[in-house]
């Protein structure tokens, strides 16, 4: 399975961007896919999940902001962000993870290539 992440632009504060993750193959046997992010200097922190049955979680950061969602039909995964702040610029990557525990350990079975987001002031 190959990830193709897009999406990402400029926008301004208060602005909305969906990003888009595309699968190679079926994603259907795939039991976690979620976002990373990381800004210059920063690690790379988890966004957002969504298992295959549809459960998601968010980091504090983006709950109520971020929506993550899945469409196993199309092999894709979604990143919906509102309410942009400009902490939320960085570079954006979508992750396929056997469980829930490997995702947050980043233990990742796939890498996406990450698509770059700037929410300017």
């Amino acid at each position: 399975v190959q990830l193709q992440a897009s999406g990402g632009g400029l926008v301004q504060a208060g602005g909305s961007l969906k990003l888009s993750c595309a699968a190679s193959g079926s994603i259907i046997s795939i039991n976690v896919m979620g976002w990373y992010r990381q800004a210059p200097g920063n690690q790379r922190e988890l966004v957002a999940t969504i298992t295959s049955g549809g459960s998601t979680n968010y980091a504090d950061s983006v709950k109520g902001r971020f929506t993550i969602s899945r469409d196993n039909a199309k092999n894709t995964v979604y990143l919906e962000m509102n309410s942009l702040k400009t902490e939320d610029t960085a570079v954006y990557y979508c992750a396929a993870a056997q469980t829930m525990t490997d995702m947050t350990a980043r233990r990742i079975s796939y890498w996406g290539q990450g698509t770059e987001v700037t929410v300017s002031s």
